[in-house]
């Protein structure tokens, strides 16, 4: 199990130090666990697993530019982000919150099907929030910025 978890976090492209701050357990604990001294907890190996999920921000960065296509191929326009994402404050465990505008022809499940494609591209959950319902000077609308 420690070389899965070592695999892993050299996957991620993150050092133990990091995956420490992410995970919020001690990195000689995290040393213990590849060495093979200590066996992690399946809770311990979920907490590991979650906090080598790329940060919704990294994951933006990698796929700016298929997620534009994709939100296209989907009836949607003027893709924007909002929430922790463009404050600096993602963690291991947030999301990654999508403004976008809608074609008139394109409804509910449409959305909820694009939500679930960028999922998958991004490997992050996503949450997706049209424009058109929202009242002018809504603090989404105030703070979110281009993808």
């Amino acid at each position: 199990m420690s070389e899965t978890l070592r695999d892993l976090r050299e996957r991620a492209g993150l050092s133990q130090a990091q995956l420490a701050l992410r995970s919020g357990v001690a990195q000689p604990n995290i040393a213990a666990y590849e060495s093979g001294r200590r066996n992690p907890s399946a809770a311990m190996l979920d907490r590991l697993r979650s906090a080598l999920r790329p940060l919704p921000h990294e994951a933006l960065d990698r796929h700016r530019d298929e997620l534009k296509e994709l939100a296209a191929q989907y009836g949607l326009t003027n893709l924007r982000v909002f929430g922790s994402v463009p404050q600096g404050t993602d963690t291991a465990r947030s999301d990654l919150d999508l403004l976008v505008t809608r074609s008139p022809d394109v409804g509910l499940l449409t959305i909820a099907e694009f939500g679930f494609a960028a999922e998958r591209l991004l490997g992050v959950p996503v949450d997706v929030v049209t424009d058109g319902g929202l009242p002018e000077g809504h603090p989404i609308l105030r703070s979110a910025v281009a993808a």
